[in-house]
C-alpha cells in the first residue's frame, strides 16, 4: 500500500499550488479521502474530505472558498487544489484514506512566504 503526495513547494502569498495523492495497492474507489496539514508546534487537522461513493465533500472553515478536493477513481489519485494560499497554510499536508483500514503518505511541504 502507497500513498504518495506530490506538489509541494514554496508560493508567494496569494498563489496557488495544486496537491496531488497517488494510490497504491487498495481499492482506491471504495475509500474515504482527506487531506490534513500539521504545521510546526501545531497539531495534525483536518482540511478537506471527500467521500468514496457519493459526491460528498467538506472543508476546514480556514480553507473553505479557497481549497478544493476532488479525485479521479480512474487515475488513483486525490488532489487538492489551494488557491489564494496564506502564511498561515504552510505545513506539511498529508493525504489519508480511509474504510476498514487506514492509510497515510508521507507529507509534502507547502511553505506559502514573500
Amino acid at each position: 500500500v502507497q500513498l504518495v503526495e506530490s506538489g509541494g513547494g514554496l508560493v508567494q502569498p496569494g498563489g496557488s499550488l495544486r496537491l496531488s495523492c497517488a494510490a497504491s495497492g487498495f481499492t482506491f474507489s471504495s475509500y474515504d479521502m482527506s487531506w490534513y496539514r500539521q504545521a510546526p508546534g501545531k497539531e495534525r487537522e483536518l482540511v478537506a474530505f471527500i467521500a468514496s461513493i457519493i459526491d460528498f465533500t467538506t472543508y476546514a472553515d480556514s480553507v473553505k472558498g479557497r481549497f478544493t478536493i476532488s479525485r479521479d477513481n480512474v487515475k488513483n489519485t486525490v488532489y487538492l487544489q489551494m488557491n489564494n494560499l496564506k502564511p498561515e497554510d504552510t505545513a506539511v499536508y498529508y493525504c489519508k484514506a480511509i474504510k476498514d483500514r487506514l492509510y497515510w503518505g508521507q507529507g509534502t511541504q507547502v511553505t506559502v512566504s514573500s
